[in-house]
């Protein structure tokens, strides 16, 4: 079974960090670590962001909807991954996702404090967290420049990216057809045809209430060419 030492170097704060490196670190941080049980709440939507949450070990589901619950994307993230960095700091600090446990989970957190500790020792752990925040924000500059230029299937994909992280997997959008060609001002026809292109294409699945993201990398290069 692999140390604490090696589980922490495959996180995303810590990588390119050597184990001494890390082994003072742990003396100095508090890291604490928590254990899920399957479809336990690890973390309710409009909840305050008050610990950098890192998933060591299993998988959790993620998802985000609007207030009346008609509109839904979710996804899966798997350890090793970092929960929402981005709402750590800002104006919002609140999750804008509920956080459930998909199978036995283990998280390592670190107070708000401690993780700016952390980043004030080590211009690699500021670089790795600012390269995290960094690629949320061009996503979504790149999301607004293709909604801008009018291809639906552009802002379709907009929306997948901007409500989901890099590494999630098994990603669905869910809510009625006729909901979702009213949410982006299109006919039925021309939806339902914009769909089946993107199928053709190997992006999607669907039915009749949800989406089904086949390749997130291909909805990605629609709307932004830098690698995330």
């Amino acid at each position: 079974m692999d140390s604490m030492y090696e589980i922490l170097l495959e996180l995303p704060l810590f990588q390119g960090a050597s184990i001494s490196r890390i082994s003072e670190i742990v003396g100095k941080a508090k890291f604490h670590f928590l254990k899920y049980l399957p479809h336990e709440k690890i973390i309710d939507a409009r909840e305050e962001c008050t610990h950098m949450k890192f998933i060591i070990s299993g998988s959790v589901r993620v998802t985000a909807a609007n207030a009346d619950g008609r509109f839904k994307v979710s996804q899966t993230l798997t350890a090793p991954d970092v929960i929402c960095p981005d709402f750590l700091f800002g104006r919002e600090t609140r999750y804008p996702v509920d956080v459930v446990a998909n199978d036995t989970v283990a998280i390592v957190q670190l107070t708000k404090q401690d993780f700016l500790d952390i980043l004030n020792s080590d211009r690699i752990f500021l670089f790795n967290y600012l390269n995290i925040i960094s690629v949320n924000a061009q996503k979504a500059v790149g999301g607004v420049l293709a909604v801008a230029a009018g291809a639906l299937e552009e802002r379709i994909a907009f929306w997948i990216i901007a409500l989901t992280q890099p590494g999630g997997t098994d990603i669905k959008l869910s809510c009625r057809q006729r909901d979702l060609y009213s949410l982006f001002g299109v006919q039925r026809s021309s939806f339902l045809s914009t769909l089946e292109r993107m199928k053709a294409m190997g992006m999607i699945d669907y039915d009749s209430t949800e989406i089904r993201i086949v390749s997130r990398r291909a909805l990605l290069d629609l709307i932004i060419h830098s690698p995330e």
